[in-house]
């Protein structure tokens, strides 16, 4: 059983699955570690109403549920509380829903099978604002699923509005690379990657890399196999 650190302020938590034995599991295993867990649902609908009443931090969010599927629930959370961070649960990785669900807004995804640890510290990352991606399942999801005619997972994808070397950023982060692999491939401080990445969200309004990941694909920025245009 591991605490939060200390000074870190505990995430709070609502898990929306149809299976009681799976929220019942994922609740004790967040406490367990220091995580509350504010709230349960058992669709779609309970989830966003009870997003709305409780304001939690986290959705651990089932994408198949009866009355209102994950996908629904996860545009009117994120429409009704935008600092809300959505993560998926999946039993398949490579599943059209879990690409769906990343292009509404999703910060990323979890197996179903997701060990107690990786499951506490996926929570606590999406928490603090970043996107929970395997870079490698989240391109090969992308490069299945993505078409040009798709709808932009930002309200305004116009990339007119980047410089070229915001632009290049974009294309590294479609890759997959991380703030340190961005440096070292652009020969840059992280400091100035990190300013970079900030100036590319705010000018496309999104809300985390993995909006970032689908958008460089469906621009045709990145090319199906990871390189870039």
């Amino acid at each position: 059983m591991t605490a939060a650190p200390a000074g870190e302020r505990a995430p709070r938590v609502l898990i929306a699955d149809d299976q009681t034995l799976i929220r019942t599991g994922f609740r004790l295993i967040l406490t367990a570690r220091g995580i509350e867990v504010v709230g349960e649902a058992a669709n779609g609908a309970e989830a966003v109403a009870a997003a709305r009443e409780l304001r939690p931090d986290v959705v651990l969010m089932d994408i198949r549920m009866p009355t209102m599927d994950g996908l629904e629930a996860t545009r009117r959370i994120l429409r009704q509380t935008p600092d809300c961070r959505v993560l998926m649960l999946t039993t398949f990785d490579l599943d059209h829903y879990v690409y769906t669900a990343l292009s509404v807004g999703a910060s990323g995804f979890l197996l179903k099978d997701v060990t107690p640890e990786h499951l506490a510290a996926a929570v606590r990352l999406v928490d603090t604002g970043d996107a929970l991606l395997a870079p490698s399942i989240t391109r090969r999801l992308v490069e299945r699923f993505a078409s040009p005619s798709a709808p932009a997972p930002a309200q305004h994808a116009d990339l007119a509005a980047l410089t070229p070397r915001e632009l290049e950023v974009l294309g590294l982060l479609g890759r997959g690379l991380s703030n340190a692999e961005l440096a070292a491939e652009l020969t840059l401080s992280e400091a100035t990657v990190k300013s970079h990445v900030a100036r590319i969200f705010a000018k496309l309004a999104l809300r985390d890399r993995a909006q970032a990941v689908v958008l460089a694909y469906e621009t045709g920025l990145v090319r199906a196999g990871g390189s870039a245009t």
